[in-house]
C-alpha cells in the first residue's frame, strides 16, 4: 500500500503557490511509502485563483506529465491535512494512485454513460456541481443511477466570481469534447470509480434539532402548511417559544437563526430519536419566508405531504461531536482496535500546523498498523462551517487529523455538499480511500 501524494500552499501569486505544492508532491513521490507514478490529480482552488484557473491547470499538467487526468473545482476555502485556507489565495492538490481502468473523468460535455463502456462499470462517483444548474436534484439522482451503488460524494462550487470546474482525461481532452481546455462552468463533472477502488464515506451534520420530528400533513410547493395537522407557522412559533404579536423583531431574529431538517416521505427517520442528532437521511434547508395568510412556513426546497420535518439550529458542540463520531466510525470500520489518535500538532503564528516534535509522530494509518489503511482522504465541508465555526483557525481539519492520523487529505468548502444522491447543507462529507 502506498499513500497518495498531496500538497497545499497559499500565496498572492498562483505560480508561487503551485511551485510550493509541486515541491511537496515531488518530495513525497520520491519516498517509498508514497505512490511514485500516480495518474489522477484532484485540484481545489480558492476563488482568488478562479480567473487564472486555465493557466494554473495547464502549468500543473505540464509540470506533472505523468498525471494524465484531472478533476476539481473552486471553493471559498480549501482543505488539506490539518489546515484550512479561507478567504485567501490558496490551492490543495492530491494525486491518486488508482489503476486507469478503475476510474473515468466525466463532465457535462462527456457525461458518464448509462451503459458500461469499454468494460468500465461505475461503482461510486466524486461529483462537483454548479449550484445554479437547473433541476440539480434530478441530475444528481440520475447520476447516482449510473453507478452500481448509487453513492455519490462531493459538493457544489463556491465562488464570489467564476464557478470553475476541472475535468481533463487522457491526452488532455475528454473523448467527445474536441479541443476543450478542461476548465468548465455549469453542470456536473467529476470522477467515477470502479469496484476495485475501495472507499469509506460518512456524512456529518452541523445542526441540532430544537423540536420534535413531525409529519408534513399539508404543503404547497415549497410552503409547509400543516405539521401533524396543526398550522406550520404556529408550530414553529411554539417550538421557538416566541410570538409575532406586539413587537415581532425578537421573534423574527429567532426565526432567522432557525432552519428545517427534512426527511423524504417513505424514508425511516434515523438518528434523532436515538441520539438527539440528525441522521444522514435529513437534509437541512433554510426558512425563506413566513406565510401569515395561510399560517405556513416557506423553505428553500420543495415540500410534499408525508415528509418529516424538525426545526433545528446550528450548534458548535453538536457539530464537533458529530464530526468526531464519523471519524471514529471510519477508524473502527477500517482497523478495529488498531488505531490510536494522532497528537494534535503545534502551530505557528498563523495557526497552521508545524511538524510534530521528535517522538510525537502521528499514530495513524501511515504508521504501520495492520489492516485496511487509509491512502488518502477527501473532505468537502459547508462554507458556513470551517475553523471559525469550530472555534479557531483550521479547527475543523484538526479534529479530522486528530481522529484519522497523518493521512494525505484534500478538499474544499462548498456551497452545498453531495452524499448518496442528496444535496445537503451545513454538513461535512468525509471520504477515505483504503
Amino acid at each position: 500500500m502506498t499513500l497518495f501524494p498531496s500538497g497545499h500552499a497559499t500565496h498572492p501569486q498562483w505560480r508561487m503557490a503551485a511551485a510550493l505544492a509541486l515541491a511537496q508532491l515531488r518530495a513525497q513521490m520520491a519516498l517509498p511509502q508514497y505512490a511514485s507514478a500516480p495518474t489522477l490529480g484532484l485540484l481545489y482552488i480558492t476563488d482568488h485563483y478562479a480567473g487564472d484557473a486555465q493557466a494554473l491547470l495547464d502549468h500543473l499538467a505540464s509540470e506533472l506529465p505523468g498525471v494524465t487526468d484531472w478533476s476539481g473545482t473552486v471553493g471559498v476555502g480549501v482543505a488539506a491535512n490539518n489546515a484550512e485556507y479561507f478567504d485567501e489565495p490558496a490551492l490543495s492538490v492530491m494525486l491518486l494512485d488508482v489503476s486507469p481502468d478503475q476510474y473515468r473523468v466525466f463532465s457535462g460535455v462527456a457525461p458518464l454513460p448509462r451503459q458500461p463502456a469499454s468494460g468500465f462499470v461505475a461503482h461510486t462517483a466524486l461529483v462537483h456541481a454548479d449550484g445554479h444548474t437547473p433541476e440539480l436534484a434530478e441530475l444528481l439522482a440520475e447520476m447516482a443511477a449510473r453507478t452500481e451503488t448509487g453513492y455519490l460524494f462531493g459538493g457544489l462550487s463556491a465562488s464570489r466570481g467564476a464557478g470553475v470546474q476541472f475535468a481533463v482525461a487522457g491526452d488532455g481532452n475528454i473523448a467527445g469534447q474536441g479541443g476543450a481546455s478542461g476548465v468548465f462552468d455549469g453542470g456536473l463533472s467529476g470522477v467515477a470509480f470502479g469496484a476495485e477502488v475501495v472507499l469509506v464515506s460518512r456524512v456529518t451534520q452541523g445542526c441540532q434539532p430544537v423540536g420534535p420530528l413531525r409529519s408534513v400533513t399539508a404543503a404547497h410547493e415549497n410552503v409547509v402548511l400543516q405539521l401533524d395537522g396543526e398550522p406550520a407557522l404556529d408550530v414553529l412559533l411554539d417550538t421557538l417559544e416566541v410570538s409575532l404579536d406586539g413587537d415581532p423583531q425578537p421573534a423574527l431574529r429567532k426565526v432567522r437563526a432557525t432552519l428545517a431538517g427534512l426527511v423524504d416521505a417513505g424514508e425511516q427517520p434515523r438518528g434523532q430519536q436515538r441520539t438527539g442528532h440528525f441522521g444522514t437521511d435529513t437534509r437541512v434547508r433554510h426558512i425563506v419566508g413566513l406565510d401569515g395568510a395561510r399560517r405556513g412556513v416557506a423553505l428553500g426546497d420543495r415540500v410534499e405531504p408525508g415528509m418529516h420535518l424538525a426545526f433545528c439550529q446550528r450548534n458548535v458542540a453538536a457539530a464537533r461531536a458529530d464530526l468526531m463520531r464519523i471519524c471514529a466510525e471510519i477508524r473502527e470500520e477500517l482497523e478495529p482496535e488498531e488505531l490510536e489518535p494522532a497528537p494534535l500538532e503545534s502551530q505557528d503564528h498563523t495557526g497552521r500546523a508545524m511538524a510534530p516534535a521528535p517522538g510525537m509522530e502521528a499514530q495513524g494509518p501511515a504508521a504501520g498498523h495492520h489492516g485496511r489503511r487509509i491512502r488518502g482522504a477527501i473532505y468537502v465541508s459547508c462554507s458556513g462551517r470551517g475553523g471559525p465555526h469550530f472555534g479557531g483557525p483550521s479547527a475543523e481539519l484538526q479534529i479530522v487529523r486528530h481522529a484519522l492520523g497523518d493521512v494525505p487529505l484534500t478538499g474544499f468548502f462548498a456551497g452545498g455538499e453531495i452524499a448518496h444522491h442528496h444535496l445537503y447543507g451545513y454538513t461535512g462529507v468525509l471520504t477515505v480511500f483504503t
